[in-house]
């Protein structure tokens, strides 16, 4: 245990994911003065020294407290300058960094950490959802997603779409590698996250084929394809779905016999939920059978909220 706990720690972590990042092809090794290493670690120091800006890192970075944590922690040697760090980062093929993020997943399977994370029957919970972290109305690249206004401009931007693992009770999660959204996914947000969601479940099963898996995800992903798509990779999963989006699906809910479990908490919050199983999802995918839970808040100052969630998880046929 102790060599595990070792292993688990911050240092231990940061080396495994240094020995991955060495494996990452330079396309520079002649030319430049920085280690793609060096690079990669540094990008890593930057969000966990959290940074606000990668200025304000390399204004920072000869600094005794900074310099001490980049050597001892990220086995960085020589940290490149802003200009130099973007231009190394900016060449990787992302695809090869999933590696780091894998060998961090195995240390928490063998170090027994990640059993605690499980959620329900031994699945762990994985979320989806995508979040941009570049924007501009001037620069781009050939893999830049465009967003076109009334005036003519364009915006220029970048996205990528993230699965990490989660639990109700903890703050801590645990992120796989996540899938850039590029151009060619397509001109619509809905058409470029679901297209970047087909590349990236195949790969976390191919990287992670006995972890069991609950995908969860917004309205976007509660069609047949995504259904049929997760049902062929072996996950489970729990979707919300928008009433207005699924008609079809609830004609038959309103109708359809269910079970009702109903409460009210300390906060005099009155807790409403609906339980349906095997219910056609629609017209076009009426092989696709899903259980549905609709779920009604209502505050102790009259606001109302409706939440419907689509699932292959069983719901209970008779109230607690």
């Amino acid at each position: 245990m102790k060599g595990a706990r070792k292993e688990l720690s911050a240092t231990g972590l940061l080396t495994r994911v240094r020995e991955q990042f060495m494996k990452v092809k330079d396309v520079q090794k002649r030319s430049s003065d920085y280690s793609l290493t060096d690079c990669l670690m540094s990008g890593l120091a930057i969000f966990g020294l959290k940074y606000p800006s990668l200025l304000q890192f390399d204004k920072t970075k000869q600094e005794d407290y900074t310099r001490h944590n980049l050597t001892t922690l990220y086995g960085v040697s020589k940290a490149p300058c802003d200009t130099q760090l973007r231009k190394r980062l900016d060449e990787v093929d992302t695809q090869e960094l999933s590696r780091a993020f894998n060998t961090v997943i195995t240390a928490l399977q063998r170090g027994k950490e990640l059993e605690g994370y499980a959620f329900y029957e031994g699945y762990y919970l994985v979320p989806l959802d995508a979040t941009g972290f570049f924007s501009s109305n001037d620069i781009h690249c050939e893999s830049c997603c465009q967003k076109h206004h009334r005036d003519g401009s364009i915006t220029y931007y970048h996205q990528m779409l993230s699965a990490v693992i989660v639990h109700p009770a903890y703050k801590e999660v645990f992120p796989f590698a996540p899938e850039a959204i590029i151009a060619q996914d397509g001109h619509r947000k809905n058409d470029c996250e679901r297209n970047a969601a087909k590349r990236l479940l195949p790969r976390l099963r191919k990287e992670h084929p006995h972890l069991k898996m609950i995908i969860a995800g917004d309205g976007l992903y509660s069609n047949g394809p995504f259904i049929h798509l997760l049902n062929s990779l072996s996950m489970r999963y729990i979707l919300t779905a928008k009433p207005d989006d699924h008609a079809y699906l609830m004609e038959f809910f309103n109708v359809a016999e269910k079970i009702t479990l109903d409460r009210v908490d300390n906060q005099n919050t009155q807790h409403h939920y609906e339980f349906c199983n095997g219910l056609p999802l629609n017209d076009t995918h009426a092989d696709v059978l899903v259980n549905v839970i609709h779920y009604t808040q209502t505050l102790s100052d009259g606001t109302v909220q409706h939440f419907t969630w689509v699932t292959d998880f069983s719901v209970p046929q008779q109230a607690a």
